[in-house]
């Protein structure tokens, strides 16, 4: 034990007897200070250059200044967003919401396929019918009324049948209508 205590009091006295005041070549606290001195004069000098770019004042650069630094840009261009669209917004909110979507009855949200007849008023002069939705809601229609997804309407009201003529149009941007009818369905018993 006293072996290893006399080696590592030997290896610390070494060490401290290397060190002293001698000068190793590097840089001293003088040094550092007028580097910070130097570098706190840049940093003040790109500051007011960003004012003056603010302030609309299009700066060039000096002879003493070196071109490709950042100091030395020179700026001509200011953008102007007017007419423009924002590009951080959301193409969703730039459509404009359709017209007849608005205004639509609760009827034309659906395909005629998913919508039934479940009674007809027909022998009036004005006949009437009840047609339910998918949901089970029940809505009292007429000659006229708008139903179904492809402008569907009502034309004639019979005995057990409602006339529904709906208008597509195709890739050619021709119309073409379709009468289709809507029948009651019929329990079958059993």
């Amino acid at each position: 034990m006293r072996r290893v205590v006399a080696t590592v009091a030997l290896a610390l006295l070494v060490s401290l007897a290397g060190c002293g005041d001698e000068q190793t070549g590097g840089p001293t606290t003088s040094d550092f200070e007028s580097e910070r001195a130097a570098l706190a004069a840049k940093m003040k000098e790109k500051a007011r250059r960003a004012k003056q770019r603010v302030a609309g004042v299009v700066q060039t650069p000096t002879a003493t200044e070196d071109k490709g630094s950042l100091g030395g840009i020179r700026v001509d261009f200011v953008y102007d967003p007017t007419g423009k669209r924002d590009p951080f917004r959301s193409f969703r909110w730039d459509r404009q919401p359709d017209l007849d979507a608005e205004t639509a009855g609760p009827l034309e949200q659906y395909e005629l396929e998913q919508l039934s007849v479940v009674a007809v008023v027909w022998d009036t002069h004005s006949p009437r019918a009840l047609v339910a939705d998918p949901s089970g809601r029940s809505y009292i229609v007429m000659e006229g009324t708008r139903v179904g997804k492809n402008d569907g309407l009502i034309i004639h009201i019979g005995d057990n049948l409602v006339l529904v003529k709906e208008t597509y149009v195709d890739f050619g941007g021709g119309e073409t209508t379709k009468d289709v009818e809507l029948r009651i369905r019929r329990s079958q018993g059993g």
